[in-house]
């Protein structure tokens, strides 16, 4: 019953929007939307709706825009007495209405309009944004007004609270590049395997289907990773260890990795890797170690920003590279390309 006196009540104010002008100014109501947070590892946020100058708030409607897919509603509340109708989600936003009861003033001043609960349900970074609110007076005038507002709130994995490379895994994630281990977890240490490093320059290039040749015995028809290895192949990105041997499934080196690296910078650019040139060469204390055919691809790469030392004085050659690696110079890629 009561649920139906409020969609009554907010039905009629609709047809009274052109019958009268109501008792508050458009252009001098003023809204914020803020967050509890803007990151967090549970993935629950709240956003808070306020109003500044209001005049005369006995009902309302928000009506709130996100992405469905990426986060869900649990929950809508307001200190506002009287009741509110159960937040109603479709087409990517949820509606949240509320009325005061009986003959009573509306709220005036700055009021605390309400707040809305999420859950993000998986990482990666969701906005959430203020499409319109109608407000309705004490004598159920009312006007929609759009205030445009929005905000950002960032799901991280457990394990990359306090990783040096979280950032950049995270802007990785909203691209779309790469994915977490499973929804909680991303595992950035980790080692990476030549398959799954040519996959993800695959991913950064936006590489087409492959449909060419597949020269590696070891790239069976039917795994995984044949279509990335045809499209990394064509494009001229990977070499096998062997003529006819990938070695998918054998953790990627850090000289390995540097060589598609370059190769894809290369593809992309539409240059050829023997018409790059070092301007600024940079020694390490391994540089005995780095072998014959990857010398220049390293130095390359250190040269462009794509490559750190794993520290400031060793490279680290044939160390095994980690995901968090990987995903910092496909990101290094990405921008250098722009």
């Amino acid at each position: 019953m009561w649920r139906r006196t409020i969609l009554s009540i907010l039905a009629s104010s609709v047809c009274l929007l052109f019958a009268a002008t109501p008792s508050f100014a458009e252009d001098a109501a003023q809204f914020e939307l803020s967050v509890s947070s803007t990151e967090s590892v549970n993935g629950e946020f709240i956003v808070t709706l306020k109003g500044q100058q209001i005049q005369d708030l006995y009902g309302f409607e928000v009506k709130l825009g996100f992405d469905a897919n990426n986060v869900e509603v649990t929950k809508a509340d307001t200190v506002i007495e009287g009741f509110s109708v159960s937040p109603i989600v479709k087409n990517n936003e949820v509606t949240f209405a509320h009325t005061k009861i009986g003959q009573v003033d509306g709220e005036k001043g700055n009021v605390d309009i309400g707040t809305v609960t999420f859950k993000a349900k998986k990482a990666g970074t969701t906005n959430i944004s203020w499409n319109s609110v109608k407000l309705v007076d004490h004598n159920l005038k009312s006007q929609t007004l759009t205030p445009n507002n929005v905000i950002h709130f960032t799901k991280i994995f457990s394990d990359l609270v306090d990783h040096w490379a979280k950032s950049d895994v995270m802007l990785m994630v909203d691209k779309k590049i790469v994915e977490g281990m499973d929804d909680d977890h991303f595992a950035p240490d980790t080692n990476v395997t030549r398959a799954q490093f040519a996959t993800l320059l695959t991913k950064a290039l936006n590489l087409q289907a492959g449909t060419g040749q597949n020269p590696f015995e070891d790239v069976t028809s039917g795994a995984w990773y044949e279509d990335t290895v045809k499209k990394a192949y064509a494009a001229g990105l990977i070499n096998g260890i062997a003529d006819n041997v990938f070695a998918p499934e054998q953790n990627i080196t850090r000289e390995e990795m540097t060589a598609m690296l370059i190769r894809a910078k290369a593809y992309a650019s539409g240059t050829k890797i023997e018409d790059m040139s070092v301007t600024n060469e940079r020694h390490f204390s391994d540089d005995a170690e780095v072998s014959d055919w990857a010398k220049k691809v390293v130095a390359l790469a250190v040269d462009f920003g794509l490559m750190n030392g794993r520290t400031e004085q060793e490279f680290a050659p044939l160390e095994q590279a980690s995901r968090a690696e990987a995903v910092v110079v496909l990101k290094r890629l990405i921008v250098g390309l722009k």
